[in-house]
């Protein structure tokens, strides 16, 4: 079930790269992007990726989006994320149906409202939300029609009608409502059925909720500080799931986990720089 044996002070953003067949992740708060077998390291924090090609992916860190060779180990600016703020720093992310790559901010010390979620499409930056203390669970259904997000400690995943181009349309509503309840909503990802996947912190599981935000199960993991899902593997059937040890002393804090289950994922989608 341990996919990794690293123990990530707080490992985010799995990306599942379709044409390598490869996981990658990342540890924020030590400042790397880890495959199983590789790190690199950055100067700044970063959290999330999309892929544009076999060998390129868009990094984000905190103070913009990056054009990363895999092959290589280096990077060039595509443009810059909140770079003149000090505050704050890139979180969770994914690319959507359309080519459009959703990047979350938040406070590095989780300022309330310091942060927003943008989205980067064909070369524009356009911020879409705003405040968001914890940006997360930013996801898509497959028909391309609606995106997911959640700020973590309002407890609410919302969800948003898109257009032709992937933009927001219309105002966000609620989707799945876990006030009143110990889970909080981190990361998610939407497998090919529509079924929203949540991994949430503090409480050692992935939950998945049908395409109405309705339960259907949960996974359940050794470390407490489940963050981020990814389905890969050849028949993309495999769940991967980062964790965070950050304040926790068990063995299996902050490693990377995987799993076979019944559900199909989506193929994670490229990026349109």
């Amino acid at each position: 079930m341990i996919y990794d044996d690293t123990q990530c002070k707080l490992g985010e953003g799995p990306l599942w790269h379709p044409l390598r067949g490869e996981l990658f992740w990342f540890d924020i708060l030590n400042r790397q992007l880890r495959t199983k077998d590789r790190l690199w390291p950055f100067e700044d924090f970063v959290s999330a990726a999309g892929w544009v090609d076999e060998d390129t992916l868009l990094v984000a860190s905190a103070k913009g989006l990056h054009r990363f060779s895999i092959s290589m180990g280096t990077h060039e600016p595509v443009c810059p994320l909140e770079a003149d703020n000090p505050v704050t720093r890139s979180n969770d992310g994914r690319a959507d149906p359309r080519g459009g790559f959703w990047i979350g901010t938040m406070g590095i010390h989780a300022d309330p409202g310091a942060g927003a979620i943008y989205r980067f499409y064909k070369g524009e930056l356009r911020q879409l939300f705003a405040p968001i203390t914890i940006s997360n669970a930013i996801c898509f259904a497959p028909d391309g029609a609606t995106a997911y997000f959640t700020d973590t400690p309002t407890q609410m995943i919302l969800r948003v009608a898109l257009d032709a181009e992937g933009w927001p349309k219309g105002e966000p509503a609620l989707h799945i409502d876990l006030r009143g309840t110990d889970f909080r909503p981190d990361g998610a990802v939407v497998d090919a059925a529509g079924n929203l996947w949540n991994a949430q912190w503090g409480a050692g599981r992935v939950a998945v909720y049908d395409p109405a935000g309705n339960p259907v199960e949960s996974f359940s993991f050794a470390a407490a500080q489940t963050s981020c899902p990814a389905f890969g593997g050849a028949d993309l059937k495999t769940l991967y799931c980062t964790s965070a040890a950050i304040g926790l002393k068990g063995p299996e804090e902050g490693r990377t986990f995987a799993v076979k289950t019944p559900y199909t994922g989506q193929a994670e989608h490229r990026v349109i720089l």
